[in-house]
């Protein structure tokens, strides 16, 4: 398995909070001193936080499936339950996360920048917070509510300064072992590099990474050869060096020929990726000049290649002729990208709750005197009940009709016995209506079960 791993499908799980604890406080000569259950803790949330020494994701391809600790139970003597451990995930400078369905939820850039990915699950009431004028002992509590669960996908954008783009074997890894201390792979063959490979090169007092990304070809932004998987990587950098080999035999091969392939698919992978790279400054190295043959094609070539406005550098990474000039003249780049943009601070996580006004559930006929009704409080207020307390089903639907579902069902046409689901069509809890009993609804037991309470 490889060291480097830039994407990764991520199962995580919040923990659940804990149930809230009936108890009633016992002592001498007092033996109904009142409820004094405690409250259940909340689960912990799964978090992800940008790390500047995490470099690869392939430790989350290797356990892929990440919990959060659960809260612990209330206890008599007003005891709370424990909140549980945060679980916070370390993710490279860069990263892209997404549903597994592809929708977007943030994109990770900035040091200690962090994101709760995934909320435990409140913990839940025990009868001390229960009680009330009208229900003084309560002998139940509510349970603890799950953790969210889903699956993410983890996309790692490389964070360098220069990018090198050009075909394979064209010399970036020779170039990029040559100007900075990365050792990359080097052999003469196609795709060598499989993995991006980052050096630290100093130009005087400027300091920057570039960038050896696997090589580009003609297709590549419609997936030929390793495709985005190169192109990808290239995203953040500020500037581009186009490497072209000027010692190539393959016939049809030139660099100027080689420049326009490379732009052309630059232009077709911003398109397609929304992300605008023509405004990315250029430099284009002519590689191989230790070569007699290449250094003709050089100088005949470099004049052609001015007249399109780009900055030409004969360079030679086997013999590191050009190698100090190419570095400075990157470091122009680098400096000057960066002044004019701020340096990045961690992603600020704007969280924006619900409106005041919207509507907490809504009724839905299914035909048949059925009726479902939706809503994250009323399916909420279901998952905290223990149906085998029957004083905790009444406090249900006390609830439930506090919120007007029972107005509601009545406008909706729900008739004596109506069959009541609450919840999400794949999971609901099935009630009966009775419209002449104080609490209104009778819950009839889990979906697809002939059970009736009451």
């Amino acid at each position: 398995m490889p060291d480097f791993v830039d994407e990764a499908v991520l199962h995580v799980k919040a923990g659940n909070g804990g149930h809230g604890c009936a108890s009633v406080h016992r002592e001498k000569f007092k033996p109904l001193g009142g409820p004094d259950g405690g409250n259940g803790g909340r689960g912990g949330d799964v978090v992800l936080e940008v790390d500047s020494q995490t470099a690869t994701l392939l430790d989350y391809q290797r356990r892929p499936h990440r919990n959060a600790q659960n809260g612990t139970p209330g206890q008599g003597g007003h005891r709370a339950g424990a909140k549980g451990q945060d679980l916070v995930l370390a993710v490279p400078d860069g990263t892209v996360v997404t549903r597994a369905d592809g929708e977007f939820i943030a994109d990770l850039v900035g040091h200690g920048t962090r994101l709760v990915l995934a909320q435990g699950g409140s913990g839940g009431l025990g009868n001390a917070a229960l009680a009330s004028k009208k229900r003084k002992a309560p002998g139940f509590a509510l349970k603890g509510e799950e953790g969210e669960a889903f699956d993410i996908r983890l996309e790692m954008k490389t964070i360098a300064d220069v990018g090198l783009v050009g075909f394979p074997s064209a010399g970036k890894s020779s170039l990029i072992a040559a100007m900075s201390a990365a050792r990359p792979k080097i052999a003469d063959y196609p795709f060598t590099t499989l993995i991006p490979n980052l050096g630290v090169v100093e130009a005087g007092a400027t300091q920057y990474v570039i960038a050896d990304v696997p090589g580009l070809i003609p297709g590549a932004s419609a997936g030929k050869g390793l495709g985005l998987e190169f192109l990808r990587h290239i995203e953040r950098c500020s500037t581009l060096l186009h490497v072209l080999d000027c010692a190539t035999y393959e016939p049809g091969r030139d660099p100027v020929s080689d420049l326009d392939a490379l732009e052309a698919e630059l232009a077709a992978y911003g398109e397609q990726a929304g992300v605008d790279l023509s405004d990315r400054p250029r430099i284009v190295a002519l590689n191989k000049v230790d070569v007699p043959e290449a250094r003709e094609l050089a100088d005949m070539v470099t004049p052609m290649l001015q007249e399109r406005g780009y900055k030409v550098m004969e360079v030679s990474a086997a013999s590191r002729e050009g190698l100090r000039e190419l570095s400075f003249a990157l470091g122009e780049q680098v400096t000057a990208a960066r002044e004019a943009t701020p340096p990045e601070e961690p992603t600020r996580i704007v969280l924006r709750p619900k409106m005041i006004g919207d509507v907490p559930f809504e009724v839905v006929p299914l035909g048949d005197n059925a009726f479902q009704v939706r809503g994250d409080k009323p399916a909420c207020w279901v998952r905290q009940t223990d149906f085998s307390n029957d004083e905790a089903v009444g406090y249900l639907a006390e609830r439930l009709n506090r919120l007007g579902i029972e107005e509601a069902l009545a406008k909706a046409g729900a008739t004596q016995g109506a069959e009541v689901h609450i919840g999400t069509e794949e999971d609901s809890v099935v009630f009966d209506w009775d419209n002449s009993m104080d609490a209104e609804a009778v819950p009839s037991g889990p979906r697809g079960t002939d059970a009736r309470l009451g």
